[in-house]
């Protein structure tokens, strides 16, 4: 059966991204494949479970709908305390049109540093 070896994200700063992803979620920088290399990958820290994620530099323009997105929890902080958090490290607050459903945790939609858009929820 396939797994999940790592996620990809379109950036056009590497750097800038990977920094902002790092204190977002604890993760740290995996050692790069080669010395002029400017794919830029993170993972979780040693005993912690979670998917890698790789800056990929990309040209194409960032999408106001993606189909596919990462989804974080709050965790214990509260909604608005991760928020702030987050937009404090560099994330960007999205004027999103939709809402959470009867029964599903509230979620704000931000921007990391390169436009891309994910949600943050309130809990599971």
């Amino acid at each position: 059966m396939a797994f999940i070896a790592q996620i990809s994200l379109g950036v056009a700063v590497a750097e800038r991204a990977a920094v902002f992803w790092e204190a977002a979620l604890g993760y740290v920088r995996r050692a790069p494949r080669w010395d002029d290399d400017d794919w830029i990958v993170i993972e979780p820290p040693p005993g912690v479970a979670g998917a890698p994620i790789a800056m990929d530099v990309s040209e194409s323009r960032v999408e106001d709908y993606p189909r596919i997105h990462l989804d974080l929890y709050a965790g214990e902080a509260g909604l608005e305390a991760e928020v702030d958090r987050l937009v404090a490290l560099g994330a960007g607050r999205v004027d999103w049109p939709h809402r959470a459903g009867p029964g599903e945790p509230e979620f704000v939609v931000l921007t990391d540093t390169e436009g891309n858009r994910f949600c943050v929820a309130a809990g599971l």
